[in-house]
């Protein structure tokens, strides 16, 4: 089964700033390991700062920027994936599963603030983001959160790009 990743950019050169590849390997590895059963298309920008902050204020009514931004086209259970007959793309065959937007200025910022590389932060963001599309959140600091970081630690462990926990 391959999943539909289509990435496109209003950023110069993104490519050279994350690998692309691997942010496409991330989302469709989140998808494997939530063990969706059918194709899914995942649409993704890549932009900056301003333009995210654009966004999230038309579509959130927040007027700032942050480093991703989730928009689920279905309201999903988490770790349970059941795609609805009308989500799909008739041309494709694959499920509308919602778009993801992604600021290369927080991806560079928050990779130098945490040691590792964009395209490592990208990966994670694109992991957190899927998650957000299947239906999960962390809007507070119980077990909603927990489950949601632990399948993020989980995948991105999966891909090998996971965080070594320092003791």
């Amino acid at each position: 089964m391959k999943h539909c990743v289509f990435v496109r950019s209003r950023i110069p050169a993104a490519g050279r700033v994350i690998d692309v590849a691997l942010l496409r390997r991330s989302i469709r590895t989140a998808l494997d390991e939530e063990k969706v059963g059918c194709p899914c298309r995942v649409d993704v920008l890549l932009t900056d700062d301003e333009d995210i902050r654009a966004i999230n204020r038309k579509f959130r009514h927040v007027d700032k920027a942050t480093d991703v931004l989730s928009f689920p086209l279905h309201a999903l259970a988490p770790g349970r994936f059941k795609p609805v007959k009308s989500g799909f793309d008739p041309e494709t065959g694959c499920f509308m599963l919602g778009d993801i937007v992604l600021s290369l200025d927080r991806v560079k910022a928050q990779a130098r603030e945490l040691g590792h590389s964009p395209s490592r932060e990208a990966a994670y963001l694109s992991v957190h983001s899927v998650l957000h599309l299947l239906g999960y959140d962390h809007v507070d600091e119980g077990a909603d959160k927990r489950l949601m970081r632990s399948r993020e630690k989980a995948i991105m462990a999966k891909i090998g790009e996971g965080r070594e926990e320092k003791l």
